[in-house]
């Protein structure tokens, strides 16, 4: 049987007991988990937002299948902003959105993760400011066995 394990609910390696996927606290970046995201006037629930320039780390822990999530600037950024989405399985880059500007729709991502120990999430700036935009990941979720 499958479980899903929610982004915005995961704990952090310290905190955590190694059973599920957990972020690492050490190398990641700040996230702000969140049980409603504003992309382009439509609500996505729940998720996690982070800055423009950000990379977490995430221990899988356990098999698992899929990284599901929908991407796009938060609307708190009053259509400012363009950035990149990437997701990363165990060093390897496996999706990149391309440039996502502020008032873009969100953008859906499906990964799959069969293999896969870690996943790293990366927003990078596609501007020198761009990097104060707030990116979310929301629906952002993990099928594990």
């Amino acid at each position: 049987t499958s479980t899903v394990h929610q982004w915005s609910a995961l704990a952090y390696d310290i905190s955590g007991d190694g059973d599920a996927p957990e972020m690492r606290i050490r190398g990641s970046s700040w996230v702000w988990q969140r049980s409603a995201l504003p992309i382009a006037r439509r609500s996505y629930s729940p998720g996690v937002t982070v800055h423009g320039r950000s990379s977490v780390t995430i221990d899988l822990n356990r098999p698992c299948t899929a990284y599901d999530a929908m991407v796009g600037v938060d609307d708190l950024t009053m259509k400012l902003g363009k950035v990149a989405f990437s997701v990363h399985a165990d060093g390897v880059p496996l999706w990149n959105s391309g440039p996502i500007k502020g008032g873009d729709r969100a953008v859906p991502v499906h990964v799959d993760l069969t293999g896969r120990k870690t996943v790293r999430l990366v927003v990078e700036p596609r501007g020198p400011f761009d990097r104060l935009a707030l990116a979310d990941w929301a629906e952002s979720r993990f099928t594990c066995t």
